[in-house]
């Protein structure tokens, strides 16, 4: 296929630039696998669309203060990092801005001489390896010294950081939060587990390479980058029981997806593991363990959108971004939601 098909047009003014006021005051689309209708409701009408034996998986990811500026030792120029993701106990994989100051060796300070790096390393996707150098606990020097990395599409947004933070966000390692999950507060958390449904959990830490668009005309061509993800025992055996006695497997989000996809055996029974995932899901694809998911809505040419148009069809879901766009959803991260039955 070719990304193209995955392209729509989309005005500026869809793109949300703040959370709706209440978490589950978001709209919600639900579509169906099977047949045409389309319904449009609010995110805390979620519960109607869920049945006793389901099982709602969730991803627990914590994003991190990714976003860090500092100073080349030499000049003094201001140089902004982004945290991708740690190669060992003080170096990581970075993006840098802007690169073409940043060369092999250059050293740099963080948080007004609170830590130092050094950068050691390029990446194939044109990003450094930085080497830290501190005393202390890292997380904590982050925590102090780093900013939360917004999405660069959310221009100003000078709320409440934890609005893009889930409310079961529990470990650290995200550089995005997982935004399907956004939109559920502990009520209506409460409400899904009062009908019966079982709520399991899953980590799945997100890197830039997930919302990168496919530069590649041929989709299949596309390399995603690996991100670190867990299937607990217990994850994996409620699912597993769920299954057998046929209930359905619902992900909040295309991260908890490629997380139970990837941990999958080939006869749709779930393992629990844990390790890196590479796994780039398009149409075409045979889904193994997941029947429906919630997820908002994606940039044009992204995998995110492959994604859900291999569980949805292709035409639906663009039809379905279409009809979006003339109905004034919001999109993106602190957007609306869809729910794929």
């Amino acid at each position: 296929m070719k990304t193209s098909e995955f392209d729509y047009d989309l005005p500026e003014l869809s793109i949300a630039q703040e959370p709706a006021q209440r978490r589950d005051a978001s709209r919600l689309m639900v579509i169906y696998k099977d047949k045409p209708d389309v319904e449009h409701r609010l995110f805390k009408d979620l519960p109607d669309y869920l049945n006793d034996g389901d099982v709602l998986v969730i991803n627990e990811t914590k994003v991190i203060p990714a976003r860090l500026t500092g100073k080349k030792i030499s000049g003094g120029a201001n140089i902004e990092i982004l945290l991708l993701k740690p190669l060992d106990a003080c170096s990581w994989e970075v993006l840098v801005r802007p690169g073409r100051r940043v060369k092999i060796n250059d050293q740099l300070i963080f948080g007004d001489g609170l830590f130092s790096g050094r950068i050691t390393g390029y990446t194939d996707s044109g990003g450094r390896v930085i080497e830290f150098s501190c005393e202390g606990n890292f997380e904590d020097l982050i925590q102090n010294a780093g900013t939360m990395p917004l999405p660069p599409y959310i221009k100003k947004y000078t709320g409440d950081p934890q609005r893009y933070q889930t409310i079961y966000a529990r470990q650290k390692g995200s550089v995005a939060a997982p935004t399907a999950g956004l939109h559920f507060t502990g009520e209506l958390l409460e409400k899904v587990q009062k009908k019966g449904v079982v709520l399991k959990k899953i980590i799945l830490h997100i890197g830039l390479g997930t919302f990168r668009p496919v530069s590649a005309e041929d989709i299949s061509m596309h390399h995603m980058h690996s991100e670190y993800f867990e299937v607990s025992p217990d994850t994996a055996h409620s699912i597993n029981l769920a299954r057998q006695k046929g209930g359905r497997v619902i992900a909040v989000g295309t991260t908890t997806v490629r997380c139970l996809e990837t941990a999958a055996c080939e006869d749709g029974s779930l393992s629990a593991t844990s390790g890196w995932t590479d796994l780039f899901i398009y149409p075409g694809y045979r889904f193994k363990v997941i029947d429906s998911m919630v997820t908002n809505f994606h940039l044009p040419r992204s995998t995110l959108l492959m994604m859900v148009s291999a569980l949805a069809g292709s035409g639906k879901i663009i039809s379905a971004y279409r009809l979006a766009v003339g109905e004034k959803y919001r999109f993106f991260s602190f957007g609306d939601a869809m729910l794929i039955l």
